[in-house]
């Protein structure tokens, strides 16, 4: 008996969730990294060093999300390639 294999609209709504997902997943630290980072520079005089460990520590927090994520989808790819 052959396997159904799964549409073309399947792998489409699974790419575009991903892309979705990193998108956030990249923009959300980076912004709020900016931002707090900002304000920490003002309030302390501390230009430009605030920004730049926020936007440091976004990096390391993004790197996780996104490796969290990837394997994630690795194994939602798969399961997708076996029905």
């Amino acid at each position: 008996m052959s396997e159904k294999q799964p549409s073309q609209g399947t792998y489409f709504s699974f790419a575009l969730r991903i892309a979705g997902d990193f998108g956030v997943s990249i923009a959300v630290p980076a912004i709020l990294g900016a931002f707090f980072g900002v304000f920490l520079d003002k309030k302390l005089g501390t230009t430009p060093w605030a920004l730049i460990i926020m936007l440091l520590l976004a990096f390391a927090l993004t790197t996780h999300i996104i490796v969290k994520k990837a394997v994630k989808y690795g194994k939602e790819y798969e399961e997708i390639n076996k029905k």
